[in-house]
């Protein structure tokens, strides 16, 4: 049986998922229940890369790095289900197979601190899920979206 501390700090997040800096988009993790549920954060600073083209004089987190956030929670939460279900599959890739219902209502800016709250809608074994994730700053409701995804087999 895993054993998670309550809240995960990006060295533990680095031993669930394997995505690195630049392109780790999860500072925090908390209140994961397995094969239910977590909120993840990630303070956004003012020196991301995409920043330099998105957009100079109005830096804007572009959309997709946002479903991009919320997927690395999720992967957080399914590779910590996994684990702790001693699951026979790969527990260190993932793959998008769709995102559907996106949602873009208000800007993430630099020094925003986006919470994202994930929930499981479906799942299909081990290896294919579905998430709904919603992404807040504050209080506000920035962006939503369902995301599907599949883990490879331990033969991929």
């Amino acid at each position: 049986m895993l054993k998670l501390p309550e809240t995960l700090q990006l060295d533990d997040i680095k031993t669930i998922i394997p995505h690195r800096e630049p392109f780790l988009m999860v500072d925090r993790v908390e209140g994961i229940e397995m094969n239910k549920a977590c909120t993840a954060y990630r303070t956004v600073s003012h020196d991301e890369w995409f920043f330099k083209g998105h957009f100079p004089g109005y830096p804007v987190m572009p959309g997709v790095m946002i479903i991009e956030a919320m997927a690395q929670a999720a992967g957080v939460l399914a590779f910590a289900t996994l684990k702790n279900e001693e699951a026979n599959c790969r527990t260190d890739c993932v793959f998008f197979t769709s995102v559907e219902n996106a949602r873009f209502r208000k800007p993430v800016n630099p020094g925003d601190t986006m919470r994202m709250v994930i929930t499981v809608e479906q799942r299909r074994g081990d290896r294919f899920w579905k998430f709904k994730g919603m992404t807040f700053v504050g209080e506000a409701l920035t962006d939503e979206a369902s995301f599907t995804a599949m883990i490879p087999d331990n033969k991929a």
